[in-house]
């Protein structure tokens, strides 16, 4: 069922865990047994454990470099060597995890300052 206009997909609780759902597409990429040497946006955040839209944050947090000198608009691609070394560094992991809650929290602050200040005239 749509919520705010997004399907939201059912998170599946197994043995008190909470398992991700993924896509077929997803399931296949991390069942491959060569990785390819660079990958793109989608791919990076599967090989790193990340949503997909959570990919330009971390870019933006500086915490992801994109190969070569991208045009912000083309597809961005990552090196899956460096990507193995991050997926592997706890204190990157948290860095990351933390960028992204900010930015969210960032987001809802100034939503929410938006939403007081039209109360407010």
């Amino acid at each position: 069922m749509p919520e705010n206009g997004i399907d939201v997909q059912p998170v599946i609780l197994r043995y008190g865990r909470v398992v991700m759902k993924i896509t077929p597409q997803q399931s296949e990429f991390l069942g491959w047994k060569i990785i390819p040497a660079r990958l793109d946006a989608t791919q990076a955040a599967w090989f790193l454990g990340f949503d997909p839209h959570q990919i330009p944050m971390l870019i933006a947090a500086g915490l992801l470099k994109p190969l070569g000198h991208p045009a912000r608009n083309s597809t961005k691609y990552f090196a899956a060597e460096v990507l193995e070394q991050l997926r592997k560094d706890e204190k990157w992991l948290a860095r990351a995890s933390d960028a992204i809650a900010n930015y969210w929290r960032e987001r809802n602050a100034r939503k929410q300052g938006k939403v007081a200040h039209k109360k407010h005239t």
